[in-house]
């Protein structure tokens, strides 16, 4: 019953590290582009020498890490079958190089190196701090190389210089390794200062003719015009009187006229008035 619980426990406590990945654009754009065998490959000269290299073949490990295989050539030229070679790259789930192996295939003889591995003494991670323990199985590699390369007494330029090719590669390869994303976390995200502060919505427009009017204001009554005419006290009737406007100092009295037509009808009717009332009067005198 306790072996289950210590299996469980020991599954927490160990750290969960993420897998990682070849950057095969960064690695092709460190050689200069893949552009040869119809985007499959990239060439490059060293030494006056030159070199292909194909596209890396990867496989995952069961522990997160990866196995990574390059096919390098010696382009030879024209009438000259090329040089082959391999380099192998074994990296743990934390980034660590575990192991490297090469080898070479020079017209129907192999030369292979040593199986380099990467211990407590030569170990590297994606991560650094310790690039010189990379630097360190690159060399054992190169090394391990040129003096199997020198027993078979070549000395032929581009074959001679096919592990300073080996290693370019190397260093590349190791460059190009990176760490998968944690697929958990969202790393595009926005704090919630970078978010657009939201606006208020405007209340909803009521529809015409749902909504409860105002009662319409009464009309204020404009003052009625004073009145123009007065009755005459002798004889009764009305007499229109002329409009008097308020005096204006800035400016000349313009009160209106009245019309000649009225007033000689005004006066006339005025004038029999009182020459009948100076006949009665004068009638009354004489009795």
């Amino acid at each position: 019953m306790k072996t289950p619980h210590l299996l469980l426990c020991l599954l927490i406590v160990l750290p969960l590290h993420a897998a990682v990945e070849i950057d095969v654009e960064t690695f092709g754009e460190s050689l200069g582009g893949w552009k040869a065998r119809k985007g499959k490959a990239a060439e490059y000269e060293i030494s006056e020498a030159t070199y292909r290299t194909y596209q890396p073949e990867s496989s995952p490990s069961p522990d997160g890490g990866i196995f990574v295989s390059i096919r390098i050539d010696h382009v030879r030229g024209f009438m000259a079958s090329d040089d082959h070679a391999s380099l192998e790259l074994s990296f743990a789930s934390d980034g660590t190089l575990v192991t490297a192996q090469s080898s070479l295939a020079l017209q129907g003889r192999t030369i292979s190196s040593e199986l380099i591995k990467g211990g407590a003494s030569a170990s590297t991670s994606v991560a650094a701090p310790y690039v010189d323990r990379a630097v360190k199985i690159g060399t054992d590699l190169v090394a391990d190389l040129s003096s199997k390369l020198l027993r078979e007494k070549i000395v032929e330029p581009g074959r001679v210089s096919f592990p300073a090719a080996i290693r370019h590669n190397y260093n590349l390869i190791f460059q190009a390794v990176r760490a998968k994303p944690d697929m958990g976390r969202t790393t595009d995200a926005k704090s919630p200062e970078a978010l657009p502060e939201k606006k208020p919505e405007a209340a909803p427009a009521k529809p015409e003719g749902t909504g409860e009017s105002k009662p319409a204001e009464p009309a204020k009554e404009e003052p009625k015009p004073a009145s123009s005419t007065m009755i005459d006290a002798r004889t009764g009737k009305t007499v229109p009187l002329p409009e008097v406007r308020p005096y204006n100092g800035g400016t000349a009295p313009a009160t209106p006229l009245p019309d000649k037509k009225s007033d000689q009808k005004v006066l006339i009717q005025t004038g029999g008035e009182a020459l009948k009332l100076a006949r009665e009067v004068i009638k009354e005198g004489l009795k």
